[in-house]
C-alpha cells in the first residue's frame, strides 16, 4: 500500500541508524509491551513536521486516520495528544542537541554534507506568548528608584509617629524594612489593636502604616522577580519567561511594535541544516561565537571556512575565528555601500584619506595631516578588550573643505572653532582587510552565492513552505527542541528529494560562467 520510494519509508531506515541512548535516558521506566517506543515516537513526531502538521491534537489525528502513521506504529495504539506533546517538551528537549548531532554526524558519514564550508544565517520567530505581556529593564529600573525614595519618607514618617529608630543613614534596605514590620507588629500585640476591613469601619493609623509597609514589600519582591527574569536582556514576556521582545519581519500592525520572540540561527551545508542555536540577542554578532563552540564540540567533524553575512561582523569575533584556525567569509559591513558613489567622494571617511604607514598619519584632501592624538580602550558586552585610536588635524582654520570634512550638526561648537577627528580600530582594519582578500577571491564569490542560496533558503523552506512562523511552546528549550524537530523534518524532505532526484552526494552550487 506504501510505495518503496515514499518518504516514510526513508524516514523508517534513518532514525534506525541514529544512537538514540540519550532519548532512552529521559524515561524512568522502559515502555510497555504494547506501547509505542520513543523510537516510533521519534519517527512519528518528524514525520509529521515533513508533512507540515506541528500540533500535537494533528498529530493524534493523523496516527487515527493516515495510513503512514499506521505503518509507523506498527499495530500499536496511537498515543494521544498529551503524550506527544509530553514527548517533545519533556523527553526530546533534553537531548535534542545530541539527536542533532547524531544526525549531522550520519550525514557526514554518507557523504551528504562536506564538513568544510558551513553558511549561517538568522532569522525571528514569533513566541506563543501573548504580544502585550512586556516587561522592561528601563522602567523596573525607575520603578525601584522611586520607590527607595518613597521607602526612605515613609520609614522616616514611621519613626517619628511611634518613637522608634530603624535606620540611621538615608539608604533604606530590606532588613531595615522586616526590623520595622517587626516592631509594628510588637507595637500592634502590646496594644491590643485589632485591625478591621470592610466599608463604614475606620482603620487606625498604625494599620494603615502596616497595610502601606506590606504593600512596599510585595512590590519589593515584584520588581526583583522581574530583573532576576530579565537577567541580561532589556525586557522578556510575562507568558514566556524566556521570550525577549524584538523587531519582526512580519509587522501586523505596520508600526514597527516590538513582539516577543527568538532568534534562530541556522548553519546549512549541502543544503543540510547541520547545527542550530535559539538566542535572545536581537542582533546577530554576539551570536556567532556561541553557536561556533556550541557546533565544534558536539559535532564529530569541525568546519574551516565560516561564511556569514554583514550582522556578523565584529572585532571580536574575526579574532574568535582567527585564534581557533576559522577561515572568515564575512561581509564587511561597509561592503555594499563602498561601492556607491557617494561613498567613494565623501571626502570625510577615512577610507577616502591617504594612509601614511611608516608615520602613523591620515592625510586628508587639503594635504593636511591627521595625527595620533590618543587612544581610547573599551569593552564590549562579552567582556572583549577593543583600542581605537584617535587621530585629529589642528590646522583646520581656513580649510576650503571644512564643510564636507566635518560632519555633524548637533555640536554646541561653531564649524570655524572645530577640528577634524576619526576614529580607527586598526585591529579591525587590519582583519576586515584580510577578510576582505578572502571574499573577493574565486572561492570566496563561490561560497557567498551559495549562502544566499542555501542559509537564506532553509528559512524560505521553514517559512513559506512548511508555513512555520510561530512557535508552539513556551521556553527557550522547548523552542530549541521545536527548532531542533523542524531542521530534521527539512532535512529528511531535502535527502528524500535529493534520492528521488539522483543528485545525492552534491555540496555546492556552481557559478554560470558569463559569455
Amino acid at each position: 500500500m506504501i510505495k518503496a520510494n515514499d518518504s516514510v519509508r526513508l524516514v523508517d531506515q534513518f532514525v534506525d541508524e541514529l544512537n538514540l541512548g540519550e532519548l532512552y535516558k529521559t524515561y524512568l521506566h522502559s515502555t510497555r509491551e504494547n506501547q509505542v517506543t520513543p523510537r516510533q515516537m521519534l519517527k512519528i513526531v518528524l514525520y509529521a513536521h515533513m508533512c507540515n502538521l506541528y500540533s500535537s491534537r494533528q498529530i493524534e489525528s493523523a496516527c487515527r486516520r493516515d495510513i503512514n502513521f499506521m505503518w509507523l506504529l506498527d499495530g500499536r495504539p496511537a498515543p494521544d495528544h498529551a503524550t506527544i506533546a509530553r514527548f517533545i517538551s519533556i523527553h526530546f528537549s533534553v537531548c535534542a542537541k545530541e539527536i542533532m548531532a547524531e544526525f549531522s554526524n550520519l550525514l557526514f558519514e554518507l557523504g551528504e554534507i562536506s564538513g568544510h564550508d558551513i553558511f549561517i544565517d538568522g532569522t525571528k520567530i514569533e513566541s506563543v506568548a501573548n504580544k502585550y505581556t512586556f516587561v522592561w529593564k528601563k522602567s523596573i529600573t525607575k520603578r525601584m528608584a522611586k520607590l527607595g525614595e518613597s521607602l526612605s519618607a515613609f520609614v522616616q514618617s514611621c519613626e517619628d509617629l511611634y518613637g522608634i529608630k530603624i535606620a540611621y543613614t538615608n539608604e533604606v534596605k530590606i532588613y531595615h524594612l522586616k526590623k520595622l514590620r517587626k516592631k509594628l507588629y510588637a507595637i500592634k500585640a502590646a496594644e491590643g489593636v485589632t485591625f478591621v476591613h470592610g466599608s463604614g469601619k475606620r482603620k487606625t493609623g498604625l494599620q494603615r502604616s502596616i497595610e502601606t509597609l506590606e504593600s512596599y514589600l510585595d512590590k519589593i519582591k515584584e520588581y526583583t522577580r522581574h530583573l532576576h527574569n530579565i537577567g541580561e536582556r532589556n525586557s522578556y514576556s510575562k507568558t514566556d519567561l524566556d521570550a525577549t521582545f524584538m523587531r519582526m519581519k512580519e509587522d501586523y500592525m505596520r508600526n514597527g511594535q516590538l513582539k516577543p520572540g527568538y532568534n534562530l540561527q541556522h548553519g546549512v551545508d549541502s543544503e543540510y541544516i547541520t547545527w542550530l542555536t535559539v538566542s535572545w540577542h536581537p542582533t546577530d554578532t554576539r551570536t556567532l561565537i556561541p553557536f561556533l563552540t556550541e557546533m565544534h564540540h558536539f559535532l564529530g567533524f569541525r568546519y574551516t571556512n565560516i561564511v556569514a553575512d554583514s550582522g556578523y561582523e565584529s572585532e571580536e569575533n574575526y579574532e574568535y575565528l582567527k585564534a581557533n584556525g576559522l577561515v572568515p567569509f564575512i561581509k564587511p559591513a561597509n561592503y555594499e555601500i563602498s561601492k556607491t558613489r557617494k561613498y567613494r567622494t565623501d571626502i570625510s571617511r577615512m577610507e577616502n584619506m591617504t594612509y601614511d604607514e611608516d608615520r602613523d598619519v591620515y592625510i586628508c584632501r587639503n594635504e593636511k595631516e591627521l595625527k595620533v592624538s590618543y587612544e581610547t580602550h573599551s569593552k564590549t558586552a562579552a567582556g572583549y578588550q577593543r583600542t581605537t585610536t584617535i587621530y585629529e588635524c589642528h590646522d583646520c582654520d581656513g580649510c576650503p573643505y571644512k564643510t564636507a570634512c566635518i560632519k555633524g550638526n548637533n555640536c554646541k561648537a561653531s564649524i570655524e572653532e572645530r577640528h577634524k577627528k576619526i576614529s580607527v580600530s586598526k585591529r579591525l582594519k587590519a582583519l576586515r582587510q584580510e577578510d576582505l582578500q578572502n571574499i573577493l577571491s574565486d572561492e570566496g564569490i563561490r561560497l557567498r552565492v551559495n549562502r544566499s542560496i542555501q542559509a537564506e533558503g532553509s528559512f524560505a523552506q521553514l517559512k513559506a513552505d512548511m508555513g512555520f512562523r510561530r512557535f508552539l511552546y513556551r521556553g527557550q528549550d522547548n523552542v530549541f527542541a521545536e527548532s531542533v524537530m523542524m531542521a530534521l523534518a527539512q532535512n529528511l524532505n531535502r535527502l528524500h528529494q535529493k534520492v528521488q532526484n539522483g543528485c545525492t552526494g552534491h555540496h555546492l552550487f556552481e557559478i554560470p560562467k558569463s559569455a
